[in-house]
């Protein structure tokens, strides 16, 4: 079978594609919903592809492809695959392998926001982070220190006052003064905006880019959209990094067909066990003891000590099941581990009626 034949025989069923060159090497593997329409998608459009995947085009010669009962699974499988087979397009379509830490510098004349490669590169900083793209981190710091007046053009002069304070950019902290306290209140709120706790930074570029825009400036307004994107997308990776590193005991349950179910545990970013439930062949009751016991045997010990650093590709699959339980169509539920440790289980049974609520037409409401 050539190629065009295999793409054409492709079902329409969630799963990862693997494309292959010449030789039989995997240079590529993706994941999709349904399989067909997105591998089709590589080979019409063609002027609307970027160079990379132009590229990628050209040189595939084969694929093979393996189908999941969801999406949601496709996903974590295309994450696994990439971290075993490490296919080299999708090292070319990724960032920079680094990653990238913003740092609020303690060992300055005063707290600075900087950018680093190395979460000790500064001692006992403070550190945020890992964030997988630089100029993301670059740009999102830019504008908190433009929109926030805090953009010095010397940092570590002291008690001379710098160009950009002339411009309007710098409130004068550098040139000492009342001016430091106001800037300790800024980094104050930078912190708080970062932990995820004070908006108020971001509230305001978002009113400088709508008063921007008011007054025809839209140059100024697109900047300052641009910022408040880089903002935005830290805080959601902060999010995920915070998610991750608790290490949750996770339980997802997804419809496949009408009378059958995916049971998934997750504990942290790491899949525990995934079984597929028949619902037609089972009562509620009998449906609420198999995922109650799935629950008590795979979670029964608690994740032991520290989590590991957060590797690129335990921060992938974080993102994936942060973003999956944030717009998930299937149901799930988070079980603390002291509901597993105590003998009355009235919690976790009322966690998994309610997980099951819904897939039987006459489960009590």
């Amino acid at each position: 079978m050539n190629l065009a034949e295999k793409v054409a025989s492709l079902p329409l069923s969630p799963g990862v594609y693997l494309m292959k060159d010449s030789l039989g090497h995997i240079i590529y593997v993706g994941k999709a919903k349904q399989l067909k329409k997105r591998v089709q998608s590589y080979f019409y459009n063609a002027k609307g592809h970027s160079p990379k995947v132009k590229q990628l085009v050209r040189n595939i010669r084969d694929l093979d492809y393996k189908l999941t009962d969801t999406e949601f699974e496709a996903f974590m499988l295309e994450c696994q695959l990439i971290k075993e087979i490490k296919p080299m397009y999708n090292k070319k379509m990724k960032n920079p392998l680094a990653y990238s830490y913003i740092a609020i510098r303690t060992d300055t004349a005063y707290r600075q926001l900087a950018v680093t490669y190395d979460p000790a590169e500064y001692g006992d900083s403070l550190y945020f982070g890992p964030f997988t793209s630089r100029s993301t981190v670059e740009r999102a710091i830019q504008g908190i220190k433009e929109s926030q007046k805090i953009l010095c053009s010397t940092p570590h002069a002291k008690n001379t006052l710098c160009l950009n304070h002339s411009l309007g950019l710098c409130i004068g902290m550098c040139g000492g003064g009342e001016a430091m306290a106001r800037y300790e209140e800024i980094m104050h709120s930078v912190i708080g905006l970062l932990n995820g706790d004070d908006q108020r930074i971001l509230e305001d570029m978002q009113r400088r880019m709508n008063q921007a825009a008011g007054n025809f400036e839209f140059e100024t307004a697109a900047k300052y959209r641009d910022y408040c994107t880089a903002v935005s997308s830290l805080l959601q990776k902060e999010k995920v990094i915070g998610f991750t590193e608790q290490n949750k005991n996770i339980v997802v349950l997804e419809p496949i067909h009408e009378q059958e179910l995916k049971l998934i545990l997750i504990r942290g970013s790491e899949i525990l066990d995934r079984t597929r439930l028949n619902t037609g062949q089972m009562s509620e009751e009998l449906l609420h003891t198999v995922i109650q016991s799935a629950i008590s045997s795979s979670f029964s010990k608690p994740a032991s000590g520290k989590p590991d650093a957060i590797s690129r590709h335990k921060l992938d699959e974080a993102q994936i099941i942060y973003s999956y339980l944030a717009g998930s169509s299937g149901n799930y539920s988070i079980i603390p581990q002291e509901w597993l440790e105590t003998p009355d289980r009235v919690a976790l049974t009322e966690a998994v009626r309610q997980l099951v609520k819904g897939y039987f037409k006459d489960a009590p409401s």
